[in-house]
């Protein structure tokens, strides 16, 4: 169910267990990626719901949330920081798609004592946008919302999922979609990226054109005992696209925390 949070006056919406919350031993916070809202995770809550305490955020300024949203992931980090404080909620695992995972990785840097584990999904140490795309959302913000979705899907994928992730993105304000794509943009870890030290598991679809599968292995090379999972048949949106081959990697990930592997 949603449930709303105050966070520094800020209504910060999420999806969480609709009766169980709490009754878990392992907490998942889902964060979407630019433009998104927690939905996008909706074959993820669905599924795992039963086994963890789940969050599924909105963004500030994204989905149900209030605020403005951000240009900067150090930024976002901070708002996750504080979300987590209100729920109360230690030693989470943090799983990230896109800008998503750009956050789970900041935050793995800046505060690693306050959670267990990140999961970047469909991420990178850097994480360019095309500067013709930032600039079509100034002109044009509709037809760079077709080609987001046409680039984010395995071709496949496309007559099932593209309809979806279009309405999705169409709700977005488009001032904080770019703010979104621009704080991708700015993003460059390359130089502390070994200094993570929590567990890792990086998930990629094997066809991703957003974030290439290289930007996926380059994290997990970065990264000392981090464990990559390419997911074959998907693109960008692989937890979509792919939901079961992405919960079973997941499933497998929080469980070898929970056993100390």
């Amino acid at each position: 169910m949603l449930k709303y949070f105050n966070v520094e006056s800020t209504k910060i919406a999420c999806w969480i267990n609709s009766s169980d919350f709490g009754a878990h031993k392992q907490n998942l916070i889902f964060i979407h990626g630019s433009g998104g809202d927690h939905s996008l995770w909706s074959l993820q809550y669905a599924k795992l719901h039963k086994h963890y305490n789940i969050v599924a955020v909105d963004l500030p300024g994204h989905g149900h949330s209030k605020g403005s949203g951000e240009s900067d992931v150090g930024n976002y980090c901070l708002w996750v920081r504080k979300l987590l404080d209100a729920l109360r909620l230690k030693n989470s695992i943090l799983v990230g798609h896109s800008l998503g995972a750009a956050i789970t990785l900041q935050f793995a840097l800046n505060y690693p004592q306050e959670i267990k584990g990140i999961v970047p999904v469909g991420g990178g140490m850097k994480m360019p946008v095309n500067p013709s795309l930032l600039g079509f959302f100034k002109t044009n913000p509709a037809e760079a919302i077709d080609l987001i979705c046409k680039f984010s899907l395995a071709k496949e994928n496309r007559p099932q999922f593209f309809d979806l992730l279009k309405k999705s993105l169409s709700r977005a304000n488009i001032d904080v979609l770019y703010d979104d794509l621009s704080a991708c943009n700015k993003l460059n870890l390359t130089e502390e990226i070994g200094k993570i030290a929590v567990p890792v598991l990086v998930i990629c679809g094997a066809e991703d054109k957003m974030t290439p599968p290289d930007f996926s292995r380059q994290i997990a090379g970065g990264i000392g005992g981090a464990k990559l999972c390419l997911i074959e048949g998907s693109g960008h949106m692989v937890m979509m696209e792919r939901p079961k081959e992405f919960n079973e990697a997941l499933n497998i990930f929080v469980l070898s925390i929970s056993q100390g592997g």
